[in-house]
């Protein structure tokens, strides 16, 4: 029989900003308002460069995927915080917060590899200026943002190992 601390939890506590009912009403209000002013901002640079043919050169490309990046890592906090602020409840399952910190560190290191992947377009663009058509084609661009995602997806990805 194994020895140890046989007790789990399956939910967590979350602290909120404050339990105040007035300050809680307009903390609603500023964080669901920045939320859906980030949300539309961000669809909007996506939509502008996926419908104007001007805009389809690889530092759009990749603005709009740092756009879609964006998205999901507001959404993957937000969302539950304005459903505690709202519902005034502060219990989040184990499983539900191990998906939350999930996503939040995937988005968070997509976004750096993006934009990581975006410096070294300026870098061509400003220092090889006549070779940049030729070096960031359509088919690189595409391939350093699937591999930005390809990294962060995996590099987050919990390991399963067995002794």
């Amino acid at each position: 029989m194994e020895r140890g601390n046989q007790t789990g939890t399956g939910n967590f506590i979350l602290l909120g900003f404050s339990d105040d009912p007035d300050l809680q009403s307009l903390l609603f209000g500023l964080l669901l308002s920045m939320y859906l002013v980030t949300v539309l901002e961000n669809l909007l640079i996506i939509l502008a460069t996926i419908s104007d043919s001007h805009l389809h050169m690889p530092m759009y490309f990749l603005l709009s995927n740092l756009s879609l990046v964006d998205i999901g890592f507001t959404s993957s906090t937000i969302p539950k915080a304005l459903r505690n602020i709202q519902t005034q409840s502060k219990v989040i399952t184990f499983a539900g917060c191990i998906s939350q910190i999930y996503f939040f560190v995937v988005f968070g290191c997509q976004e750096n590899m993006l934009l990581t992947v975006m410096a070294y377009d300026r870098f061509v663009a400003v220092c090889h200026p006549l070779h940049y058509v030729a070096m960031m084609n359509p088919r690189l661009c595409l391939l350093m943002a699937l591999g930005s995602w390809l990294i962060s997806v995996l590099g987050i990805s919990p390991n399963n190992v067995h002794t």
